[in-house]
């Protein structure tokens, strides 16, 4: 077969369509399991919808067990540039095993980045969910309601950046995000920075931090707090479609 190309514009061949896949990560795992979960055989820890899915985990995103990928003998790794290591990817090349990278920044690119590799790298059809996903998504960009922090970590303190798929997300709901020119992509913040004049609401997600209603409320004197989903504010498989309506409710409600 001629090559392919993933998102990095890499070369990636493939002897035949894939049946054998390793995901490394948790949002292409519920996008390919929503589908065609028969054709995955491993998985990272962190890849928990659907909660069950039955196959061989691999570790984390960071430090998956290269050992244990190739003994699944995958005929696809599939991976993203932001969530693992470039190191990895190389190494498992290196064994022969092919990679899929794909890099997802916004939303329109997780759209057309999924759609390319459903067709092209995994050669079957498009599932419906990511049509209504894109028909959900693909409007023209609302007014802005509010502007949102998101922290994702505490002591130290880190918010969502600049050019991150949440970011994007976000202001497609119409919430802007006050870190949005930030020149770093997850920065470390000072506490004061955060709950601060001009940041409407705080936005506090259960991953990768897991806050909650006793762990993060409390360190906000000014700005008001909502904790919400981390998978449906940070994933762009099918937790696109309640993301939707999530982030519709909370706009209204603000």
């Amino acid at each position: 077969m001629s090559p392919l190309y993933d998102d990095m514009g890499t070369a990636v061949h493939l002897a035949r369509p894939p049946r054998r896949v390793v995901s490394l990560v948790p949002s292409l795992t519920e996008a390919v399991a929503a589908g065609h979960r028969e054709v995955l055989v491993g998985a990272t820890q962190w890849c928990t919808h659907p909660g069950d899915l039955d196959v061989v985990r691999v570790r984390g995103t960071k430090n998956p067990d290269r050992g244990a990928i190739a003994r699944l003998r995958p005929d696809l790794v599939i991976a993203n540039k932001e969530e693992n290591r470039e190191l990895d990817v190389t190494r498992l090349r290196a064994a022969g095993v092919p990679v899929w990278v794909t890099v997802i920044e916004t939303v329109p690119q997780a759209l057309d980045s999924l759609g390319r590799l459903f067709a092209e790298a995994l050669q079957v059809p498009v599932p419906d969910w990511l049509d209504a996903a894109r028909e959900l998504w693909s409007g023209p960009l609302p007014e802005v309601a509010v502007t949102a922090a998101v922290p994702i970590w505490r002591d130290p303190w880190m918010v969502v950046g600049r050019a991150t798929f949440t970011g994007d997300l976000l202001r497609r709901a119409g919430i802007a995000n006050a870190f949005a020119q930030h020149a770093d992509r997850y920065p470390h913040m000072a506490l004061d920075e955060v709950d601060r004049p001009g940041v409407g609401v705080v936005l506090l997600p259960d991953e990768p931090y897991v806050f909650t209603e006793s762990d993060g409320p409390e360190a906000f004197h000014r700005t008001p707090t909502r904790l919400v989903s981390g998978r449906l504010i940070t994933w762009y498989g099918p937790s696109l479609l309640p993301a939707y309506e999530m982030l519709r409710r909370l706009v209204a409600a603000l």
